[in-house]
């Protein structure tokens, strides 16, 4: 029995060896660049190999199997093994799937190289490759026409930076997430800065490791997908990979040793039933430390703002030089989770979702009130809740009730600014394709909540109430704030939410037609959320006051939309491509836009000619139309003062006679070239024009008329404001640039390869396009709601021009990167500068150097120096005529304007208005992955 056994087990053996057999190959892209970790899998089975860092891989398989073979951004590719025992295998890049939504069209895709329109496709390798921690932050160096801003007053504005593409405002750029809209972000911008009266969506809350592309479409788009759209389109596409996971641990400060950061993200995924479906999760959360950059305060413009002694103000500038001031970058905590996944149905369908919740909490820091500021003479009780120490002001005060007050020490106080911020979004939808007709029904939901606290601050104002006195039976006044006041406020904040419907329907006629239509349905709601009655009430808490209940409430609106679109390949060098669409909002009536582009391949497909022309428009938002609140602002030689953003719908506005907000609407023009003259290298050079008629800006503060029966000084008055801001169609614009991609990738340098890429985005024309279009009551007091600080914030506070070279080098298990920026000059005309002068940063170029080393197939370390040689922001006045020269040759008068626009140089490295890189200098990253 024992031989007979032995004798079968041998058969097996000589069976299994017999029918199985060895492979081994290599996995490679169009390029012929080898494609580590690409998934080798046997077709039915779970047997599979991963490519080494050569691209290589060996696999044992059953004969007449089938090779599935997967890599992230390319087509899946299944071969036949037939026998053979090596395999080179190409794959292709799979932005020519479905999933490019962006090439112009909602008809079926083509690839990128044939779309009519300029895209940028960023791939998420190249976004870490930045050594940025955040995702808008790392676009900033890598597409020349995106730009944000760092702002030197952080509070609400520190829980997004303002963004834009071809200088044109963050709210004009559409954000879609795998091809569906997503929400925007509660806050509206309201500082006098780039950014100023607009909101977008908050893109720094998404996590980088959940991301498998991003393309930007750089033209006008209305026509497909609607209001926004008149810029471009960013489209993040999310990673749709059940494997290769891996998890990431991230750490960094700056050169001066301040802002630290620490981080971990875990990426994974699953396979769900039988067919192609998947699950892929993304995990993060980041802690970064306040990193603070204050500037030495001027004495004598203190003395002169608040009118102290300028004893006073020394003795306490000896002490403290920067006046107690912190701005910089705040301590922000994140935590970001995101859900990608399909599941396949029978009959060619699919049921798709993703959903993401980011958690962001931001802690900064409001100007400092000093005690030459907020004196302890006008306000006796503030010893007793901001005692301080090695302060002169030690006297003894009495208050018009008797009380006695000590100085304790008062050293004024610095009020903190507190910000929650909560995201979401969440997409569930249906595709499948029906007598040939692919279909495709979605529904968005997506929501953004702000809510901030106010510390260390009080409310400052005298406010009585009637109190019952049970000793002698009668009402008494009782101070509710002042020494009563407390010292943490809840201002409340605002929330933003949106549901949208989606159906697009679409086919291939035949070879040379395809059509596409849809329909999209909409509805958003905007919330101000009520603050606490301390936090608003006389005045409010001091720093930053709350909501007032009548400034609260939800405000909502809808809109439905529907488009058709067609493709016609001529022949097999031109296509001809149209779309309209037409959309009717609840609140302001209906547009119609259109859009018309063109493709032609020629000289054996070398070289393609693509143009395009469009209308576009973009609706008012609904924080434009209902925001109204008391704001704390900087204005120069008076320090901070109370204005007051008034909306179209409210009873000021009527009395002053302010007209409702109309839609914008916009004309794009777009010509271009791209090439492939020889191997590894391609270019692309675009032309753009941009008009956009009726833009709706946040106008200037207007200040009294001098005239106390004019209806505007009678606003002001009743409301105890310096000044009043409102939104209004103000302006025609127009813009016009360049853009310019080059590549020239894969050339043999040594034992590794070189790689280089220069990309730029160059100015020609961003302006006003006639006269300011004023209301009465702001002509008839001799104002206007765009002034020369307002036009500089629109048109020249962006590079005019911005290059990115870039030089990759990998050799072995290194790769090294060195990514230079060019920012180039941006001009300001801040509140209060002289207007014969101006304020030119200087041009500067940021280096940002990074290594990475594969430890084995698991493992890597990668290193980035961002900022290498420490650039920091550069300004300089500049004389518009013979009486700025004069200025200018004035040290006195020099000072006082710098005074004017730094806030006595608090903000002496920025300037109040803000700048386009950061002042922080040096950044240190190391990181380390590892893949599961």
């Amino acid at each position: 029995m024992k031989k007979i056994l032995t004798f079968l087990f041998s058969i097996a053996i000589t069976y299994a060896s017999w029918a199985q057999t060895q492979i081994s190959g290599v996995v490679k892209d169009a390029n012929n660049n080898v494609l580590p970790g690409a998934n080798v899998l046997e077709k039915g089975t779970q047997n599979g190999a991963t490519t080494d860092f050569d691209g290589k891989f060996q696999l044992t398989i059953q004969e007449g199997a089938i090779l599935v073979i997967s890599y992230s951004g390319f087509e899946t590719q299944e071969i036949a093994v037939d026998g053979k025992k090596t395999f080179t295998i190409t794959l292709q890049d799979g932005l020519q799937l479905e999933e490019v939504v962006v090439t112009g069209s909602r008809t079926p895709a083509r690839s990128n190289t044939s779309s009519p329109l300029p895209v940028d496709i960023v791939g998420v390798k190249e976004l870490q490759a930045t050594g940025q921690t955040t995702f808008d932050k790392a676009l900033q160096y890598k597409i020349p026409s995106f730009n944000t801003v760092n702002t030197p007053v952080n509070d609400a504005t520190s829980l997004l930076d303002p963004y834009e593409i071809r200088n044109m405002g963050p709210s004009r750029t559409l954000i879609l997430i795998n091809g569906k809209r997503k929400n925007l972000s509660a806050l509206l911008y309201t500082q006098t800065s780039p950014g100023r009266g607009e909101t977008g969506a908050d893109i720094s809350g998404i996590p980088t490791d959940a991301i498998k592309t991003i393309q930007i479409l750089r033209d006008g788009a209305s026509a497909q997908y609607g209001s926004d759209a008149i810029a471009g389109v960013m489209n993040i596409i999310l990673k749709d990979d059940y494997k290769n996971g891996s998890a990431t641990f991230r750490s960094g400060l700056t050169g001066e040793g301040d802002g630290e950061m620490l981080g971990i993200s875990v990426n994974n995924g699953t396979k769900l039933g039988e067919g192609k479906g998947f699950i892929n999760y993304t995990v993060d959360f980041s802690k970064t430390a306040l990193a603070n950059r204050p500037g030495t305060v001027d004495a004598a413009g203190e003395a002169a703002d608040f009118g102290a002694d300028i004893s006073d103000v020394q003795e306490f500038l000896s002490r403290r030089p920067d006046a107690g001031n912190v701005n910089g970058s705040p301590e922000t905590t994140a935590a970001k989770f995101l859900i990608n996944g399909s599941v396949d149905l029978k009959d060619d369908s699919e049921l798709y979702f993703n959903a993401a919740y980011i958690y962001k909490k931001v802690n900064s820091f409001a100007n400092y009130r000093t005690p030459y500021w907020r004196t302890i003479e006008d306000f006796p009780y503030l010893g007793n809740f901001f005692p301080g120490s090695n302060s002169n002001n030690q006297g003894s005060y009495t208050d018009a009730y008797g009380n006695t007050f000590q100085g304790n020490g008062y050293d004024g106080y610095v009020p903190t600014f507190e910000g929650d911020l909560n995201d979401y979004n969440a997409t569930v939808g249906f595709k499948s394709k029906l007598n040939g007709w692919n279909v495709d029904v979605s529904a968005t939901f997506g929501g953004n909540q702000q809510t901030y606290k106010v510390s260390n601050s009080h409310n400052r104002n005298e406010v009585f109430v009637p109190t019952y006195d049970s000793n002698t039976g009668t009402f008494e006044p009782t101070r509710l704030y002042q020494e009563n006041s407390q010292i943490n406020f809840d201002p409340g904040g605002t929330a933003f939410s949106h549901v949208v419907g989606n159906i697009d329907i679409s086919k291939i006629l035949s070879d040379q037609v395809a059509v596409a239509f849809g329909a999209e349905f909409r509805t958003e709601n905007f919330e101000v959320i009520e603050g606490e009655l301390a936090s608003y009430d006389g005045g409010g808490a001091d720093s930053f006051a709350g909501n007032r209940p009548e400034n609260s409430g939800n405000f909502n609106r809808y809109n439905l939309g529907a488009y058709a679109s067609i493709d016609w390949d001529i022949n097999k060098d031109f296509l001809l491509s149209g779309t309209a669409r037409i959309e009717n909002y609840s609140d302001f009536g209906s547009t119609f836009v259109w859009k018309a582009s063109s493709r032609y391949k020629f000289a054996e497909d070398k070289y393609t000619l693509r143009a395009s022309i469009s209308t576009g428009f973009r609706a008012p938002t609904l924080h434009q139309i209902y925001t109204q609140k008391a704001q704390y602002s900087f204005v120069p030689g008076q320090g901070i003062q109370v204005g007051g953003l008034v909306n179209n719908v409210s009873p000021q506005a009527r009395l002053l006679n302010i007209p409702n907000l109309d839609a914008e609407s916009s004309t794009n023009f777009t010509v271009g070239i791209g090439g492939k003259p020889f191997k590894n290298f391609s270019f692309t050079i675009d032309y753009y024009s941009i008009s956009v008629e009726d833009r709706i800006v946040l106008g200037t503060e207007i200040g009294p008329s001098g005239d106390p029966t004019n209806p505007l000084d009678i606003v002001l008055t009743n409301n105890n404001l310096s000044d009043i801001s409102f939104f209004s169609n103000a302006l025609d614009t127009k813009t016009s640039g360049l853009d310019f991609v080059f590549s020239y990738n894969n050339l043999k340098a040594g034992n590794g390869k070189l790689g280089f890429n220069l990309s730029g985005n160059y100015t020609i024309q961003n302006e006003r396009d006639g006269d300011v279009k004023n209301p009465a009551i702001v002509e008839g007091a001799g104002q206007s709601v765009v002034n020369e600080t307002q036009e500089a914030l629109f048109f020249t506070s962006r590079p005019r021009t911005k290059w990115i070279l870039g030089v990759n080098y990998d050799i072995g298990k290194f790769s090294f990167s060195l990514n230079n920026t060019y920012f180039g000059k941006t001009i300001f005309k801040q509140q209060g500068l002289d207007t014969n002068l101006r304020t030119e940063f200087t041009p500067k170029i940021v280096s940002d150097l990074g290594v990475s080393f594969n430890v084995d197939k698991n493992w890597t370390i990668g290193f980035n120096a961002n900022n290498i040689l420490n650039v920091l922001p550069e300004w300089s006045f500049k004389a518009e005529n013979a009486a700025g020269e004069a200025i200018l040759n004035d040290p006195a008068q020099v000072k006082n304007q710098s005074n004017l626009i730094t806030f006595n140089q608090r903000y002496s490295q920025m300037t109040y208005d803000g700048y386009h890189f950061s002042q922080l200098g040096s950044l240190f990253n190391l990181s380390v992955n590892y893949k599961f």
